[in-house]
């Protein structure tokens, strides 16, 4: 594994041009052995701590120790390179948990943190954490953003993230998809990153017509990337165990294809949360299998490319 410094060096450049080298050869190839790859969502955390971990819940099969060679350790049809970090836990701390965990393993080479852009203290606090060159922005709910456009703080505290060049991750239903479009057309420049594809439920064939309606209306802001992650975790509403075949979800990637096109797609797992409902090598085969469909250079682009935009990693 190349180290952290080298490959902000050379991803973004490198892995694109083998990525848009275009000879009829590689194009061919559905899946390439040199195919990049950045996980945009993995979760990492130790309920072992001196004083726990507010999630996952002490109920939760996923309450363990869970880190990055654990991740490593599970089997995949490609290497992933990196991985960029999202923090589920809403303790200050557990950010500071994680940057440290990244100073010991090159592995990790962005994070995704949690502050309440509602508490008075944001701001001090995101000025601690925009020290470390690993840290990339917070994710919040899609709830808090629909009932705070109004709250001219909580817009502000976002207008700091665009000012630092951070991102914000969004996780929420499908009805919060109006609400981030009205966001981002407050914070045009703020880069913004839909989790998930807003967690609409899939069932393999129908999709939701005012989904598809919201979320290629929220893509016509520049600065908004749909994140291909949670698919099984959707697939299994519908069904258990979720289904694996890349088909299932092609009706719903196609409407994310068609509203953010090869430019603004990334790639994440959830692992380990997804784990729970589908091997995570199923979870990645299907993204490539998808992707692969629609030439070399989108595929190099949704699975690490455009991460290093999103995210600023370079």
């Amino acid at each position: 594994m190349m180290n952290r410094r080298q490959f902000l060096k050379t991803s973004s450049s490198a892995a694109l041009l083998a990525a848009t080298a275009g000879c009829a050869t590689s194009e061919s190839k559905s899946q390439p052995d040199d195919l990049t790859i950045i996980d945009c969502h993995t979760h990492f955390f130790d309920p072992t701590r001196s004083g726990g971990v507010p999630w996952p819940p002490k109920d939760s099969p996923l309450y363990k120790p869970t880190y990055p060679r654990d991740y490593l350790a599970q089997p995949q049809p490609h290497p992933v390179a990196h991985t960029v970090v999202v923090e589920a836990s809403p303790l200050v701390k557990d950010n500071d948990w994680i940057l440290d965990l990244a100073k010991k393993n090159e592995f990790i080479i962005g994070f995704c943190g949690n502050l309440d852009p509602l508490n008075e203290e944001f701001s001090v606090n995101l000025s601690k954490l925009v020290k470390d060159r690993t840290f990339s922005g917070i994710r919040v709910s899609g709830d808090v953003v629909a009932r705070n456009l109004g709250n001219s703080s909580f817009v502000e505290n976002l207008r700091i993230l665009d000012r630092e060049n951070l991102q914000l991750d969004v996780n929420g239903p499908p009805e919060t998809l109006p609400a981030i479009g009205k966001l981002a057309e407050r914070i045009p420049s703020l880069r913004i990153v839909i989790d998930h594809l807003a967690n609409i439920a899939i069932d393999g064939s129908k999709v939701d017509p005012l989904w598809e309606a919201n979320m290629k209306a929220v893509a016509q802001n520049v600065s908004v990337y749909g994140k291909i992650s949670g698919l099984v975790e959707a697939g299994a509403r519908s069904r258990k165990p979720a289904s694996v075949e890349t088909d299932y979800y092609a009706s719903h990637l196609d409407v994310m294809w068609q509203a953010f096109g090869e430019d603004r797609l990334v790639y994440g797992s959830n692992w380990p949360v997804c784990g729970l409902y589908a091997p995570l090598s199923d979870v990645q085969r299907i993204a490539t299998e998808y992707f692969s469909k629609k030439g070399r250079t989108a595929l190099g682009k949704v699975m690490s490319g455009n991460a290093m935009t999103a995210y600023s990693l370079s």
